[in-house]
């Protein structure tokens, strides 16, 4: 089972982007290393396409901000991305790649492009990973298309539109009926700007409606702490460090693997 209800999930971030030992080196296979060795036991990254059909681990639509080379992923093979290193060393990861290195890990996955709707669904079927991805984006119309490819047996976070209904509705009676069903958690910010997405109702209706709430991204202890009054599932970060503490503090802290740091 993916989701572990009664437990607080723990997710590193791009595979904790801001760990001051890693900084530099998101979404790489050292970065999820890292965070698997604390004992991180679900792990979020982006997935684009590349020419060639391949799955990348990559959040950005062009190599450009964290690599030493340049162009746009969907136009640049597989052995062409194979040039690129992030922070001077590490390789762009495909998803296969996390897959094999990590096989008890659990993924959160950001579909990043519309290519990569198609191939995520292929890979879920060809490697039987039901249980363990669940699948998000920002996008209505790819995480539509992802949930009938998959005939809804992958675990989904709700879409903007889900979202907007779920924290405007007054009550979850109405939330149900305009948004639906068919997603298993939200996945989003605690504010945008001076408005409170993850306010204590929006909490509420959410669990009234039996689905959990993932907070991102969340890297300070003080709201950490807040939303996890507050009755957040789990929480996205980019300082595994951090998190970690807090949740050992709180006594809220687990790991199947148990992490050697």
């Amino acid at each position: 089972m993916y989701l572990q209800p009664g437990r607080v999930l723990a997710f590193a971030h791009r595979g904790g982007a801001y760990h001051p030992e890693i900084e530099g080196l998101e979404n790489t296979l050292a970065a999820f290393r890292h965070a698997a060795a604390l004992g991180y036991d679900y792990l979020e990254t982006d997935v684009h396409l590349t020419a060639d059909g391949v799955l990348l681990a990559f959040h950005d639509e062009v190599l450009d901000r964290v690599t030493d080379q340049q162009g746009a992923i969907r136009e640049l093979t597989l052995a062409d991305v194979r040039r690129a290193r992030i922070g001077g060393r590490e390789e762009v990861p495909t998803l296969v790649d996390l897959l094999d290195a990590f096989p008890e890990a659990r993924f959160n996955i950001d579909l990043k492009s519309d290519g990569a709707v198609e191939a995520l669904a292929a890979l879920v079927r060809e490697r039987d990973l039901w249980d363990r991805l669940l699948v998000a984006s920002f996008s209505r119309r790819r995480i539509s298309r992802f949930r009938r490819l998959t005939e809804g047996r992958v675990p989904t976070a709700a879409d903007p539109w889900q979202i907007v209904v779920f924290r405007l509705s007054p009550g979850v009676r109405l939330a149900r009926l305009l948004a639906g069903s068919a997603f298993a958690a939200f996945q989003v910010p605690h504010r945008r700007g001076r408005f409170v997405v993850t306010s204590p109702g929006f909490v509420r209706r959410a669990h009234a409606a039996g689905h959990q709430v993932h907070v991102w991204t969340i890297d300070e202890p003080g709201e950490m702490d807040t939303l996890l009054d507050r009755g957040a599932d789990g929480l996205f970060t980019d300082r595994t460090d951090v998190l970690k503490d807090v949740l050992q503090r709180r006594g809220q802290w687990w790991s199947a693997r148990g992490g050697t740091t």
